[in-house]
C-alpha cells in the first residue's frame, strides 16, 4: 500500500481541523495494521474510486467529535451527537476528503469520493482488511485517527 495516498488525507485533516478548532495538530507514526474498531469513537467512511479504489475511515473520539461540532457551530456547547451534530461531523469528513482529493489530483492521481457515511457500531464490527493508519493529536482536545484501506 502506498503511503502517498494517506498523506493528502493527513495534510487536509490537519489544515481543516486547525481552521475549525484553532488548535495545533501533531501527527503520530504511520502504521500498517488490521483495520481496528475502537469503541468510544465516532466513525466516518468515505469511499474512493478512480486511480485509487478503497475507503478512508475517520475515527474521532466521541468527546472530541462533540468538541469539533461545537467549534463548527461557533462555540455553542454540544452535549450529545444529535442529527445536527451528525450532519456537521459528516461535513467535516466531506471537507477533509474534498481537499485530499484535490491534493491527489494535483499529483496526477484522480479519485472520486463518495459522500461521508456515519457508521454504526454494527457496521464497524463487520469491517476487515489491512489499513495504513496514523493518529492526529489535537492538543488537549483529543485524538483522531485516519485509516486508509486501498484495493490496488
Amino acid at each position: 500500500m502506498k503511503v502517498q495516498y494517506l498523506h493528502p488525507f493527513l495534510e487536509s485533516a490537519s489544515f481543516v481541523i486547525q481552521q475549525v478548532c484553532q488548535v495545533s495538530i501533531a501527527r503520530g507514526e504511520l502504521e500498517m495494521q488490521e483495520w481496528t474498531f475502537r469503541e468510544g469513537h465516532t466513525w466516518l467512511r468515505i469511499g474512493m474510486t478512480g486511480h485509487v479504489q478503497g475507503e478512508v475511515f475517520f475515527g474521532i473520539q466521541d468527546d472530541l467529535a462533540l468538541r469539533i461540532v461545537s467549534a463548527m457551530m461557533g462555540g455553542y456547547p454540544i452535549q450529545e451527537m444529535d442529527d445536527m451534530g451528525k450532519s456537521a461531523i459528516s461535513e467535516l469528513g466531506n471537507m477533509i476528503s474534498g481537499n485530499a482529493s484535490t491534493i491527489l489530483s494535483n499529483q496526477g492521481i484522480v479519485i472520486d469520493i463518495t459522500p461521508p457515511h456515519l457508521l454504526l457500531q454494527a457496521d464497524l464490527q463487520q469491517m476487515t482488511g489491512t489499513a495504513l493508519t496514523a493518529p492526529l493529536d489535537l492538543q488537549d482536545m483529543g485524538r483522531m485517527e485516519i485509516q486508509l484501506v486501498v484495493v490496488e
